[in-house]
């Protein structure tokens, strides 16, 4: 279903961005093509810096304002503050994560990163203790960017049962 669902906004984005990229060709706006690109980019280079685990290298190009989301299930981090600690947290847990195969469609002020991340559950989180097993998963990562090229807010489409399930912090419902 994952696979699915990512798959769906994958290719609605690429046709958007098709439909966008013949209406720029058509009207001579290079602009407009820069900016797409550039903006591709920059999320590309978010989502790599974070498979580095390098947090200020994932917000360099964020507005001071910038909010993420998340899947949704948490409240939305507002502060670089936040997010650097509970990024820090994170890579405590997981400090082999990391991310590859990424590839970004963009369309208007929107840029969504496809990619799979993996990591080994080797320090604590918060009051669970590791476990040693791992997990992999495809992710859609969806920006937006304002005029400027900075990143104004992030969201994340990801399945959070499935990580669970593969760390063995998630038991299947039985039917």
């Amino acid at each position: 279903m994952r696979k699915l669902i990512t798959g769906l906004a994958v290719v609605a984005c690429f046709f958007a961005f098709c439909k966008s990229n013949t209406g720029s060709s058509a009207t001579g706006s290079d602009s407009t093509a820069a900016a797409l690109k550039r903006n591709k980019q920059t999320a590309l280079n978010a989502e790599m810096a974070l498979s580095k685990g390098d947090v200020n290298g994932l917000l360099k190009d964020c507005t001071a304002n910038f909010a993420d989301l998340g899947d949704g299930s948490t409240k939305p981090m507002n502060s670089k503050d936040s997010i650097k600690a509970a990024f820090k947290e994170f890579f405590t847990a997981f400090p082999d994560f990391t991310g590859k195969n990424f590839f970004a469609v963009a369309d208007s002020n929107t840029v969504i990163v496809t990619g799979e991340w993996s990591g080994t559950f080797k320090g604590a989180y918060g009051t669970t203790k590791p476990n040693g097993k791992s997990f992999k998963i495809p992710e859609a990562d969806i920006f937006t960017f304002d005029n400027a090229g900075k990143i104004t807010l992030h969201r994340s489409v990801q399945s959070e049962a499935t990580t669970l399930y593969q760390l063995g912090l998630l038991v299947p419902v039985k039917k």
